[in-house]
């Protein structure tokens, strides 16, 4: 069986019409506006020190102009799955990147280890698998904050469980504990290994659209990208004796599937840091959003407040304690950010809880019952 070359521009399909690589409406008016007849359309594959992978465009290369390497910083830098104006000088193997058009949705997370650095994950994706696997992998928590994630991008969530062959009779109570957290998102069991079930995704691919893959290290993403493929065009190591995955996707790439649609291959993430809530949050966890309409306050924080329908609902078992949790914890997460970027907001927050211990010292100095 043939290996694949990932920027190979005939499996790629760059002979076919940019429709075939996700050209739509949006990037079209995009280009008009340009008024610029002299700069082709080409979509990024993926990213290399000092250039990038490009499709659609007669060259595979391209780096950015003088102008844009001064102007663009961080994320507003190409990544992979955006689409791009360049020249193509014939002088050069090299295209230049004149102009990176609005993303239609972009995944964002916050770089591990970096602070509150944004990093995009991917860009205009129609859609994103987030896997996750049949064994000890499985954490619908992990599952909510992707789902939240994902929300946010602006792109659908559909969840695939992999790996289903290693526990078949629990298969149904998996899909269960995730359908219990993913609020409506389609849940998609599947086994890379065998192809048990993969035709069920063909509903999320399709010629012109993206489909992001996301989730931890080893859950099979590599696998999965191989199995609809057809060919090994990933690398993907066995499962080891402690019944886990193996890393094995060291950079994000834009793959075509054959017969129409296109991936983008992510590498495991250790951890998903959430930086914004554009409304993915309340989507992902709508059962709360929903009960909280019937909270006494319309500012009810779901924390000891009287006549809290959310409380009401963890006490009647009606709601899992531990999505309230999670749910909190995500609210405290994306609030920390939040008064990282506003240092007033910051500092009264410090003065806040000073104020509270100060209060909490003095108290126990008096009272004997918070006496050590």
């Amino acid at each position: 069986m043939r290996t694949l070359d990932p920027l190979d521009p005939l499996d790629l399909g760059s002979l076919d019409p940019l429709e075939s690589l996700g050209f739509g409406p949006f990037f079209a008016a995009q280009h008009a506006l340009l008024d610029r007849p002299d700069l082709v359309c080409a979509r990024v594959a993926g990213e290399s020190p000092g250039c990038y992978q490009l499709l659609g465009c007669r060259n595979r290369l391209g780096e950015l102009s003088g102008r844009l390497r001064h102007q663009l910083t961080g994320p507003e830098r190409p990544a992979v799955g955006d689409w791009v104006a360049v020249s193509c000088p014939e002088a050069s193997d090299r295209a230049v990147i004149h102009h990176v058009f609005d993303r239609r949705t972009a995944m964002v997370r916050r770089a591990a280890g970096t602070g509150d650095r944004p990093q995009i994950v991917a860009a205009n994706a129609d859609a994103f698998l987030i896997v996750t696997s049949a064994n000890r992998d499985l954490n619908p928590r992990r599952v909510e904050r992707y789902l939240s994630a994902v929300w946010d991008s602006g792109a659908e969530p559909v969840v695939v469980l992999n790996k289903i062959d290693l526990a078949p009779d629990g298969v149904a109570a998996m899909v269960a504990a995730i359908e219990a957290v993913s609020q409506g998102v389609a849940v998609v069991p599947v086994s890379a290994a065998t192809g048990e079930n993969i035709g069920a995704l063909d509903l999320h691919l399709g010629r012109g659209r993206t489909a992001g893959l996301v989730g931890s290290s080893g859950v099979g993403k590599s696998s999965l990208v191989n199995r609809i493929l057809g060919c090994p065009l990933q690398p993907a190591a066995p499962i080891g004796d402690d019944d886990r995955g193996r890393h094995t996707t060291t950079r994000r790439e834009l793959i075509a599937i054959p017969g129409g649609g296109l991936f983008v291959d992510t590498p495991g993430m250790r951890e998903l840091g959430l930086l914004d809530d554009d409304g993915g949050l309340e989507a992902s966890f709508a059962d709360i959003a929903a009960l909280a309409g019937s909270c006494r306050f319309r500012d009810c924080a779901h924390q000891g407040e009287p006549r809290c329908a959310v409380e009401a609902a963890v006490a009647s078992g009606q709601l899992d304690p531990a999505r309230l949790a999670s749910y909190h914890k995500l609210l405290r997460e994306l609030a920390a950010v939040e008064r990282r970027r506003d240092p007033l907001a910051q500092a009264r927050y410090r003065q806040r809880w000073k104020a509270v211990h100060t209060a909490l010292r003095r108290r126990a100095r008096t009272d004997p019952k918070l006496r050590s």
